[in-house]
Parts: structure tokens; sequence; C-alpha cells
């Protein structure tokens, strides 16, 4: 969907179109779930993230510039949307330690929870998720959202050149967690991490 025709969309649902929201819906939904998936630890917290996201959506829906690119937009609330959770599911961790205390608690993991516990097994994933946040939000809309650097401070709202150290900084730690050598770079893995010097 081009800009314009996004525009339309939005235009179209601000005034009430569930047309509208269905054709926006299909044309953000893998982003939106992809890139929480990748910035949320817990895939039984997804579908609760994805939702606030979407809240989030229609009401700031107004408050969205045109002039600006819907992408670099949506994956700033996404950025912020999961922080916050994050933030939350703190608290809520520290009440649920206490009453562990008193009663073993058993998860039940859906099915595609065990998809994507399967994903993250893969070592890069594992770095991935072991950066600090800021860190791991410029990395995961470098190369999950392909954003260029200016998406990215836009979505972040932080400053070009943070946007750009903080990939340099992030790259630097996952070659340094992955004790990578010259021979496994030359067999073609981790091929989405340019050479950081």
């Amino acid at each position: 969907m081009t800009e314009e025709e996004l525009r339309d969309c939005l235009q179209r649902l601000e005034q009430g179109d569930k047309e509208a929201f269905t054709l926006l819906h299909n044309t953000i939904r893998q982003q939106v779930y992809g890139t929480v998936c990748l910035l949320v630890n817990r895939q039984a917290d997804v579908a609760d993230v994805v939702n606030e996201i979407y809240i989030e959506l229609f009401r700031s829906l107004s408050k969205y510039d045109g002039k600006r690119p819907f992408g670099a937009w949506l994956n700033g609330m996404i950025v912020r949307q999961c922080s916050n959770w994050k933030r939350r599911s703190w608290r809520r961790l520290r009440l649920m330690n206490r009453s562990r205390e008193h009663a073993a608690e058993s998860l039940y993991p859906g099915a595609d929870a065990q998809l994507l516990v399967q994903e993250q097994q893969g070592e890069l994933m594992q770095l991935v998720s072991g950066l600090p946040p800021k860190l791991r939000s410029v990395i995961v809309l470098r190369y999950y959202g392909e954003c260029s650097y200016d998406e990215i401070a836009t979505a972040l709202d932080i400053p070009l050149g943070t946007a750009k150290s903080r990939h340099h900084k992030a790259l630097r730690k996952l070659r340094q967690q992955a004790d990578f050598t010259e021979e496994e770079e030359m067999k073609g893995e981790w091929t989405c991490l340019p050479k950081v010097n």
C-alpha cells in the first residue's frame, strides 16, 4: 500500500469505515506482530501487547502527522508500547513471585508458543534477546523492520547519530558474545550482521 493509499485509508478509518480498518489491519498486522515477537520476551504476552498497540493506534490516529512516514510512526508506537508493557510486567512479576512462595504455578504453552520457542532457540535470536532494550530495539527495527537509520531515529525519537551509535554498539556486543571466528564468517553464517571495525 502506498503512502497516499494509506493516508486515504486512515482518513476513512477516522470516519468509522469498517472496511478501512480491515484494510489497515491486513497491511500492518505482520509488521506489528513480528516486531512485538522480537521485542517481548514472553510469547504469552505478545497478543496482549499487540492489542494494546491497536488500541493506542486508534487513540492516537488524530495526532498522526500525514507528512511523516506512517511506518516510522507505527514503529515508534510499537517500541513504546513494548517498553510500557515491560515496565508493567516487572511490577506484576514481583507480585507473582510473592504468590509463588505459597503455591506452585504451571504453565501450558499453546501451539503458537511452542513454535516461537523453537524459533528463539537459534543462537542469533538468543544473543539479540540478551541485548539491552535500547540496543535490541535498534537491531530489530534495522534487520526485521528493514528501517533506515533515519526511520529508526524517527521511530525511537532519538538523534540520527544516536541511532547509528546504538546500532554499532549492538553489533559489537553481538560479535563479542558470539565469539565469531573468521572460519564461521567465511561459511556465510551471520550474514545479516555487517562487519564492524
